[in-house]
């Protein structure tokens, strides 16, 4: 699930409200926002938040101070999130400390992708494999373990099972989980989604005509449910 703390910091509103939106759909929770460099850094230093998605254009205190101050005592991950593409604005925002760098605009996707990028070199699972009723899924392997016989999972099954496992014991709606898998114009792949969750059934439940671990939310979209979990 989405438990990192995120600091989203950028003086345009209308961008933080889209950045937040983003980050929702996503399944992100737990997230900040601060509109300048001051307000940051003391949010930074009250929560101490996972990731930080730092504005550089910013009045007063820009992201570059912001992100200099933070290098002085944290290696906190920081995203560089700036309207200028120019290489020198990139070699040193590098330079100070910043994980990656994004330019504006971006698509959602990419975002999410550094995002995920950056969280997992930063804070790697111990373990990634997840238990359910019937089945064991080795989300590093993308494979299956059932009745003592293995069986791979598609990119597509396994993009799907992600994402319903970030989400486990909450309901992922049907838009989000076309999305996952088609990307953003994702309308009328609704039947498309359908059949890989129904080759994921086959996969992982001991009878996928009654799941126990993947089941539907009727008009909604679909849950995960770990084994032990209250279904």
């Amino acid at each position: 699930m989405m438990e990192h703390k995120i600091l989203l910091v950028d003086d345009g509103r209308d961008l933080l409200e889209m950045l937040c939106s983003i980050f929702r759909r996503a399944g992100y929770t737990d997230l900040v926002t601060a509109s300048s460099g001051q307000e940051a850094l003391q949010i930074w230093r009250e929560q101490q938040p996972a990731l930080i998605i730092l504005d550089v254009m910013m009045p007063g205190m820009d992201g570059f101070e912001v992100l200099r101050e933070i290098r002085r005592t944290s290696r906190v991950p920081v995203l560089m999130l700036t309207a200028r593409g120019e290489a020198e604005d990139r070699i040193e925002g590098l330079e100070i400390g910043a994980d990656d760098y994004l330019p504006k605009p971006f698509l959602p996707k990419e975002l999410l992708l550094r995002v995920g990028a950056i969280l997992h070199r930063t804070y790697p699972e111990p373990n990634r494999k997840v238990e359910l009723a019937a089945s064991t899924v080795d989300l590093e392997k993308a494979e299956v373990w059932k009745d003592g016989e293995r069986t791979p999972l598609t990119a597509k099954e396994l993009q799907l099972f992600e994402k319903l496992y970030e989400n486990a014991g909450r309901i992922v709606t049907t838009g989000i989980l076309c999305e996952t898998i088609c990307g953003e114009f994702w309308q009328g792949y609704e039947s498309t989604l359908s059949t890989h969750i129904r080759h994921l059934r086959e996969k992982i439940e001991a009878n996928p005509s009654k799941p126990v671990s993947l089941v539907t939310a009727k008009g909604l979209g679909y849950r995960i449910n770990l084994k032990g979990a209250k279904s």
